[in-house]
C-alpha cells in the first residue's frame, strides 16, 4: 500500500476524529448526494417526457403527414405508387387517410369530434395497444373507436349507438345541401393519457369516413411511419423537395412544435442546475478538507518532518476528497433511483393531463443518464480537492509543529 493512500485510510477510519469534523463530512456527503440525485432524477424525468409523449404521438399520427392546400390530394393512387418506389425498404407503412370535423351526439349530449378515417393494418397496431375497452375492429361499417375522455362526456360504453353530424362535401350546409347524419356504433375506448387525442379524436375505417363526409374515393392526408425516426429530417427534406402544390409535407416536430419546444424548454435551465449542484458540491468538499487541514496540521508537520514532500500531502487530501465525493455519488444513485422506483410503482405524484400532456410523471431510467451524473460529479469534486491539498502541502513543518 503507497503511503499517501495509507495515511489517508488512517485519516479516513481514525476515532480520534473531531465531532465536527465528522459532522462536516456527513453534511459534505449529504450535499453531493442530494445534488446528484436531484440532477439525475430531472434528467430521467424530462427523457421521460420525451420519449412518452414522442411515442404517444407516434402511436397515434404518423412521423410524417403529407396533406393538401385544397381539400383533397389530387392524383393519390399515383401518389401512393411514387412514395412506395422512392422510399423502398425505409418505412413501416405509407397508408391514406382522411379526417374532417364533425358533431357526435349520444343520450343528449353534443361534443365536438375529428373523425379519422384509416386503412386496417399496421397503422391500427399501434392504436390498439391503447386500448382500455373493446376491440379495434374497424371492418365492420359504421364502427367507430374513440377517447376514454369523450366517452366519459357522452356516457356511452362499447356498444353504444351515437349519431354523427357532418358537412357534405366540406361545404356550409343550406337547405340544398343538407349535412350528413349517421348512426356509428362505439367498438373500442382508448386512453392515449394526452388530452388532445382521448377528447377530440374518433377513428373509423376510411371507407366509413368517406361515405360519412360524401368524398367517395377521395382522401386528404397520406402517413407515413418510418422504420428509423432518425432518418425523419432527411427523408422529410427529400419529400418537401420533391413535392408540388398542392402537397404538403410535414413531420411530426412540425406539427406538434409546441409539445416539443415546450420539452426542449425544460431542458434549457439543466446548466444552471447543473452548475448549482457543482458550486454546492465544491464549496461543500473544499470547507470539508480545508477543516481537515486544520485539524490535522500537526501531523501534517510531523509527517513533512519526516521527510514527506509536498505532492505526498497533495495526495492524501486528494484520497479524502476522493471519498467523500464517491460515498455522496453513491448515496445520490441510491437515492435517485429509489424515488424514482416509487414514483413507477405508486404513481405519487400526479399530473394533469390537460397541462402536461400525460396522466403520470414519465421516468425514463437509463444507465447513461447516472453514468453522466456521476462522472461529471466525481470529476469537478477532484478538482475541488486540489485547493485544501494545495495548502496543506505548503505548511511549514516548524510552525504546524508548534500549532495547537
Amino acid at each position: 500500500m503507497k503511503f499517501p493512500f495509507f495515511i489517508s485510510i488512517r485519516y479516513i477510519f481514525s476515532n480520534k476524529d473531531s465531532r465536527l469534523l465528522n459532522l462536516i463530512s456527513v453534511i459534505t456527503i449529504v450535499g453531493i448526494s442530494l445534488g446528484v440525485a436531484t440532477l439525475i432524477i430531472a434528467l430521467s424525468v424530462l427523457k421521460g417526457f420525451e420519449d412518452t409523449l414522442t411515442q404517444k404521438i407516434t402511436d397515434f399520427d404518423a412521423h410524417i403527414k403529407i396533406t393538401s392546400y385544397k381539400d383533397n390530394l389530387p392524383n393519390a393512387d399515383i401518389y401512393l405508387n411514387k412514395l412506395n418506389s422512392e422510399l423502398k425498404n425505409q418505412f413501416i407503412f405509407i397508408s391514406p387517410y382522411i379526417s374532417n370535423l364533425a358533431i357526435i351526439s349520444a343520450k343528449n349530449r353534443k361534443e365536438g369530434i375529428n373523425i379519422t378515417g384509416i386503412l386496417p393494418g399496421k397503422e391500427t397496431d399501434n392504436i390498439a395497444s391503447n386500448l382500455v375497452s373493446g376491440q379495434l375492429n374497424l371492418s365492420k361499417t359504421n364502427s367507430l373507436i374513440i377517447g376514454k375522455t369523450l366517452a366519459t362526456k357522452l356516457l356511452v360504453k362499447v356498444g353504444d349507438k351515437v349519431t354523427l353530424f357532418a358537412l357534405k362535401n366540406d361545404k356550409l350546409p343550406s337547405f340544398e345541401n343538407m349535412p350528413n347524419i349517421e348512426k356509428f356504433t362505439i367498438t373500442g375506448i382508448f386512453e392515449s393519457g394526452m388530452a388532445e387525442y382521448d377528447n377530440l379524436i374518433g377513428y373509423t375505417s376510411l371507407s366509413s369516413a368517406q361515405h360519412l363526409f360524401s368524398m367517395p374515393s377521395a382522401i386528404n392526408g397520406i402517413n407515413i411511419k418510418l422504420k428509423d425516426v432518425a432518418n425523419i429530417d432527411s427523408i422529410a427534406f427529400i419529400l418537401k423537395k420533391e413535392a408540388r402544390y398542392p402537397y404538403r409535407v410535414k413531420t411530426i416536430y412540425e406539427i406538434h412544435r409546441n409539445i416539443f419546444t415546450w420539452i426542449e424548454l425544460q431542458k434549457k435551465p439543466i446548466p444552471i442546475i447543473l452548475g448549482l449542484i457543482i458550486l454546492v458540491a465544491v464549496f461543500n468538499i473544499v470547507s470539508a478538507l480545508l477543516m481537515l487541514v486544520l485539524e490535522k496540521t500537526n501531523a501534517i508537520g510531523i509527517l513533512k518532518s519526516l521527510g514527506a514532500k509536498g505532492k505526498s500531502i497533495i495526495k492524501i487530501f486528494i484520497y479524502q476528497g476522493i471519498y467523500l465525493s464517491i460515498i455522496g455519488i453513491i448515496s445520490g444513485n441510491l437515492l435517485a433511483l429509489l424515488l424514482m422506483y416509487l414514483q413507477l410503482k405508486l404513481n405519487i405524484i400526479k399530473v394533469p393531463s390537460s397541462v402536461y400532456f400525460v396522466t403520470k410523471v414519465p421516468i425514463e431510467m437509463t444507465i447513461q443518464i447516472f453514468a453522466l451524473v456521476s462522472v461529471i460529479t466525481f470529476l469537478l469534486s477532484l478538482l475541488a480537492s486540489l485547493i485544501p491539498s494545495y495548502f496543506a502541502s505548503k505548511i511549514n513543518p516548524v510552525t504546524a509543529l508548534r500549532f495547537d
